[in-house]
C-alpha cells in the first residue's frame, strides 16, 4: 500500500467521523426537552435520540478504525527500515 494513500485514507475517515459525531452532537443538543426540564416546552420520544446516539457510535468507531490504519502503518515503515539497515 502506498504510504500517501493509508494517511490520506486515515485522515479522510477522521474528518469523516468528526462531522458525523458534530451533526449527532448538534441534533441532540437542539432535541426539546420534556415540560418539566428547565426551558422545556415540549415532549421527545427516546426514538428521536436513536439516530444520533448511533451516528455518534458509528463517528467513534470510524475514529477507531482511523488511528488502526495509522498504527499499522507506521509499524510496516518501520518494518520496512529494518529490513534494509
Amino acid at each position: 500500500m502506498n504510504i500517501n494513500s493509508a494517511n490520506n485514507s486515515a485522515i479522510n475517515l477522521i474528518n469523516n467521523a468528526n462531522l458525523k459525531a458534530n451533526e449527532a452532537a448538534h441534533n441532540i443538543a437542539t432535541l426539546s426537552v420534556d415540560k418539566e426540564e428547565v426551558g422545556g416546552s415540549q415532549n421527545f420520544g427516546a426514538t428521536e435520540l436513536t439516530k444520533p446516539i448511533t451516528q455518534l457510535k458509528e463517528a467513534e468507531i470510524e475514529h477507531s478504525a482511523a488511528v488502526k490504519i495509522l498504527q499499522t502503518d507506521q509499524e510496516m515503515q518501520k518494518s520496512i527500515i529494518d529490513a534494509f539497515v
